[in-house]
C-alpha cells in the first residue's frame, strides 16, 4: 500500500513537470502558424559532420554581420522569437539561432545527453559556417545558453565584435535546484517527461562542474562583454552580476532591478540597443537601470 503514495507523488510530479513545459514549448506546427501571414520568413538549415546534427534558423542576408543566438535549458530557437522578427535587426544582421545539441532537432550522434560547456560551444560555434559576410559577429546568450556563448567567445574570439549575457547562471556556487529537481532524475519519471527537459535535467545537474571548469578560463576572455540581470530572477541567482564583476574584466554590467529571467522579453529595446550597439561605461560598474520594461 506504501507504493500508492508514492506512485501518486510520481503522477504528480510528471504532470506538473510536463505541464509547465508545455506552456512555452512551440511545435513545428505553431512556428508555421507563427509566419503564415509575415512578409519575412525563417530559413531553415541543418549542419551535419560525423558527430552531430546542428538545427539553425536565420533570417536576414548572410551577407551581413552574423548574430548569434544561444538559448538556455530547456530551449530551442524559438525561444528568441522576438528577436528574429525584429526588423532592425533584420537590417543590421544575419541572425542565426541554433538548436543546442540534444534539444529540439539538433543532437550528438553518440550522445543522447550532452552536459559539457566545450561540446555545446564547439557545436553552436558551426552555426557561423551559414554566414559569408567575413565580418565579426555579435554573441548573445541567456540562462544557461550565457556561459555556453562566453566559452564560444574564448575559443573563437577573432570571429566576435562582442558578447552579451541574459540573466547568465555562471557561478557554480549559487546554482538553484528546487523540490522537483531531483524527482526528475528518477527513471520512472524521466520515461514520462518531453525529452528536452531530461536533458535539462542532465545538464543541470552537471552545471556545477562545468562552471568550475570554466572559472579557470574567464581570465583568457578577450572580447567585449555586457552582463545584464535582473533583480527579481528566481531562476538565476542575480548575485551572479557580482560573479560577473569578479571574474570578467572589462565588463559592462547592467542590473534591472524590476526585471525577472526573461530579459530578451521584457527588455527588447535595451537588448537590441546592446546588440546594435553598446554603450560605453566604465569597466566593471555596474549600471543600474530602472523601471521593468522598455
Amino acid at each position: 500500500m506504501q507504493r500508492i503514495p508514492f506512485l501518486l507523488c510520481v503522477f504528480g510530479v510528471c504532470v506538473g513537470l510536463s505541464s509547465c513545459f508545455r506552456s512555452w514549448r512551440k511545435s513545428d506546427k505553431e512556428i508555421s502558424a507563427h509566419y503564415a501571414h509575415r512578409a519575412v520568413k525563417p530559413t531553415f538549415y541543418t549542419i551535419e559532420n560525423d558527430s552531430l546534427k546542428l538545427f539553425a534558423a536565420t533570417i536576414g542576408a548572410d551577407t551581413l554581420p552574423p548574430l548569434l543566438l544561444v538559448h538556455g535549458a530547456p530551449g530551442a530557437w524559438y525561444g528568441y522569437l522576438n528577436m528574429m522578427d525584429d526588423s532592425l535587426l533584420q537590417q543590421k544582421f544575419h541572425i542565426i539561432a541554433v538548436d543546442r545539441l540534444s534539444y529540439n532537432h539538433s543532437k550528438h550522434k553518440k550522445r543522447r545527453f550532452v552536459t559539457s560547456i566545450e561540446t555545446h560551444a564547439k557545436a553552436a560555434l558551426l552555426g557561423l559556417s551559414l554566414n559569408h559576410s567575413r565580418q565579426k559577429g555579435v554573441l548573445l546568450g541567456r540562462s544557461f545558453g550565457a556561459p555556453i556563448a562566453a566559452k564560444m567567445a574564448m575559443i573563437a574570439p577573432t570571429q566576435f565584435e562582442r558578447l552579451v549575457m541574459l540573466a547568465p547562471a555562471i557561478d557554480p556556487a549559487k546554482e538553484k535546484f528546487w523540490w522537483f529537481s531531483t524527482p526528475a532524475k528518477w527513471w520512472i519519471v524521466r520515461m514520462w517527461l518531453p525529452r528536452r527537459l531530461n536533458v535539462a535535467t542532465f545538464e543541470k545537474f552537471a552545471h556545477v562542474n562545468e562552471l568550475e571548469k570554466l572559472k579557470k578560463e574567464w581570465s583568457t576572455l578577450r572580447v567585449p562583454t555586457t552582463v545584464v540581470q535582473g533583480g527579481k530572477d528566481w531562476i538565476v541567482d542575480p548575485s551572479n552580476l557580482e560573479y560577473a564583476r569578479r571574474q570578467i574584466t572589462h565588463a559592462q554590467l547592467i542590473l534591472l532591478p524590476e526585471a525577472g529571467h526573461l530579459i530578451s522579453y521584457s527588455h527588447p529595446s535595451l537588448v537590441r540597443e546592446l546588440v546594435m550597439k553598446p554603450k560605453e561605461k566604465e569597466a566593471n560598474s555596474t549600471e543600474v537601470l530602472g523601471g521593468s520594461s522598455h
